[in-house]
């Protein structure tokens, strides 16, 4: 019988994530802001000298979530920067693609995201309300770089993702060198960290 095959990926910090059943041991915040600076969004069809990138995005997402609530314990704000983190070794997947391979990616993205939320001090699951909020900001961020840096029409934005109404957006989105994102998304994970 031929031996299964391999199921782990081998992380640059040495461990080995099974990607299967992960465990909370295995995963290391250095491997996922690394992966996540070098996973592009909108799979690389944005204007600029890099690509936009999922470690990019998350830093934003928070960003938005802490200024719709700036109240909220941080814990959630934690839970927004990493929404997107199963991402460093699953890679992001336009929702077309998700659609089409069908609820098996959303089985191992659900049983990443637990393992990541262990070992960051966070619930399994985050509380469905908090979740809906997160999303919000995840929406509002996919409308920014829809309308900045995709190509998407501001009518096609409100079209796919919602119009922003009033809230309070960044200015522009320019995307960052690899390095430099994952830089930022580790400066603000520390942050909330401390915070905790």
């Amino acid at each position: 019988m031929p031996a299964p095959p391999r199921a782990w990926q081998r992380m640059l910090s040495g461990r080995r994530l099974d990607l299967l059943d992960p465990t909370p041991m295995d995963i290391e915040i250095e491997d996922i802001a690394h992966g996540l600076s070098f996973v592009a969004r909108w799979n690389g069809q944005t204007f600029g000298e890099y690509a936009y990138s999922v470690a990019e995005h998350s830093v934003l997402v928070e960003q938005l979530f802490s200024n719709i609530h700036p109240d909220a314990p941080t814990k959630w704000k934690l839970a927004a920067l990493l929404h997107d983190a199963p991402e460093y070794v699953i890679g992001d997947m336009i929702s077309p693609v998700k659609a089409a391979v069908g609820p098996g990616y959303a089985e191992l993205d659900d049983r990443l995201t637990a393992a990541i939320h262990i070992r960051f001090g966070l619930p399994a699951a985050i509380p469905v309300k908090i979740k809906k909020q997160i999303k919000k900001a995840d929406k509002l961020s996919a409308w920014l770089e829809a309308t900045q840096i995709a190509g998407f029409s501001v009518a096609e934005s409100d079209k796919f993702f919602g119009a922003p109404g009033d809230a309070k957006l960044p200015q522009t989105l320019t995307p960052r060198p690899p390095m430099e994102v994952k830089a930022a998304f580790l400066a603000r994970f520390t942050e909330l960290s401390k915070m905790l």
